[in-house]
């Protein structure tokens, strides 16, 4: 009997999508075998490319099959009916929490930053339709990107937004869609590729934890994305949560237009303390940074001569299923923050007082790069699942969240290195599952196992 129920826990583990690193040693990665990414088990001291570029005679020529009634579309997202067409199928099939209690909720505007910033290609916005019917069942895309991996900097893609219809995930379309967009992006000469997955897959180069603060906790509660905590009133919960209605640093200002050089130089500064992080062009800088009304927002502390500080956000709705009130949930997600002079905890509670003041619900936080210096003071609550970060064709040493010791910038084996990377909610970086609220959402990533 022990025998048996030791085979069914195999068995079990194999089926499900993994969550931690014991589950996904367990697991046979049927898919992720065939790809050049690290085995789970893998020691690796050297970064570098696993497998060479290829040459345009080696890249495939003609799309991946589908299967019989599926037709690819390359997608104009730039037409609204198309653009109306990806909302549909992300909002009814993309993210949602393991209750089904809340699933993100992509605004048209949103979707547009996030998949046409400096450089994108209609190419790498890639759909599936129904060839009888016209409909969209299947997306994925690739924006280009530069990533600087401890010492070396790298052109690549990050791959984000991996959906599939619900009633089609037993046709195993998404494995097709990962090899599409793959030679796609081979065709232009990259060969590289950034992900990020709410489950363990071969294998992580970085794992971080999401972190929550309440800014409207009558609300959170109500829509059960929080709880009271045992001995806590609701009234003693408002107080706890309660911030200053107006920021008090100093020259605490939206960013401009004018600021955009100071700021860029601010920011690139600050990222060169960590050992995996994004090279920003000026102009890539001005497309995610500069604040959009509904989309990200960014502030920056001016001591009149200089700007020493700056804190961003960008702005993820979900709707709320299943209540009778609420229906919509509004998620601030930090995305870049520096601090030269203004301490964390004055910079950091002048983000979720402009936060609160601006309609949102909840602050999510990421613990990577100095994060940890104001996540538990400022009283963000730890959710219960990861986001794991992936490098596509390159192998690394691992890179803890934050920054534990001081490092030099060539360290890879001997020292503690740590994450600087950019999360779009990762809405950018998602590639299958992903973190969702308060666990990991199951999506796509468990037909790639």
């Amino acid at each position: 009997m022990q025998d048996i129920r030791k085979a069914m826990e195999v068995l079990s583990y194999q089926q499900k999508p993994a969550k931690t690193t014991e589950e996904a040693l367990q697991k046979q990665y049927n898919f992720w075998n065939t790809q050049p990414v690290p085995k789970m088990d893998e020691k690796i001291t050297c970064n570098e490319p696993i497998e060479p570029d290829k040459s345009s005679e080696e890249i495939r020529q003609e799309p991946y099959s589908l299967p019989p009634g599926f037709q690819w579309d390359t997608m104009n997202l730039n037409e609204p009916l198309v653009l109306k067409e990806l909302y549909m199928l992300l909002n009814e099939n993309y993210v949602e929490d393991d209750d089904s209690m809340f699933r993100f909720d992509y605004p048209a505007d949103f979707l547009k930053w996030a998949l046409q910033p400096p450089g994108w290609r209609r190419d790498w916005h890639c759909g599936v339709r129904v060839i009888r019917s016209g409909r969209l069942v299947g997306f994925i895309s690739a924006i280009p990107a530069t990533q600087r991996i401890y010492n070396h900097v790298q052109k690549m893609v990050e791959i984000n937004f991996l959906c599939v219809h619900k009633r089609l995930r037993s046709k195993r379309v998404a494995p097709v869609l990962i090899r599409e967009i793959t030679r796609r992006v081979n065709m232009v000469g990259i060969f590289q590729a950034v992900y990020t997955a709410g489950v363990v897959l071969p294998k992580p180069v970085g794992t971080c934890r999401y972190w929550h603060r309440s800014l409207n906790p009558k609300k959170l509660i109500e829509v059960k994305f929080s709880h009271l905590s045992r001995n806590m009133t609701l009234q003693r919960t408002l107080k706890l949560y309660k911030l200053p209605e107006k920021t008090k640093t100093p020259g605490f200002r939206k960013l401009t237009e004018n600021d955009l050089p100071r700021a860029h130089k601010l920011v690139a500064g600050f990222l060169e303390r960590f050992d995996l992080a994004p090279v920003f062009t000026e102009e890539e800088f001005r497309h995610w940074f500069l604040p959009q009304s509904g989309i990200v927002d960014c502030f920056t502390v001016d001591s009149g001569t200089e700007l020493t500080d700056l804190v961003s956000y960008y702005t993820l709705p979900s709707t709320v299923m299943h209540h009778p009130t609420h229906k919509m949930l509004k998620a601030a997600y930090s995305f870049y923050n520096v601090s030269t002079k203004t301490g964390w905890l004055d910079l950091m509670s002048d983000a979720l007082v402009s936060a609160k003041n601006n309609g949102f619900d909840v602050f999510n936080a990421l613990d990577l790069m100095e994060n940890k210096e104001f996540l538990e003071e400022l009283k963000f609550g730890i959710g219960d699942g990861n986001l794991q970060y992936y490098l596509y064709n390159w192998r690394c040493p691992p890179v803890p969240p934050q920054k534990d010791v001081k490092i030099s910038s060539n360290a890879l084996e001997d020292n503690e290195p740590f994450l600087g990377f950019k999360v779009n909610d990762d809405p950018m970086l998602d590639f299958g599952d992903r973190q969702a609220h308060q666990g990991a959402a199951s999506t796509e990533s468990d037909m790639l196992a």
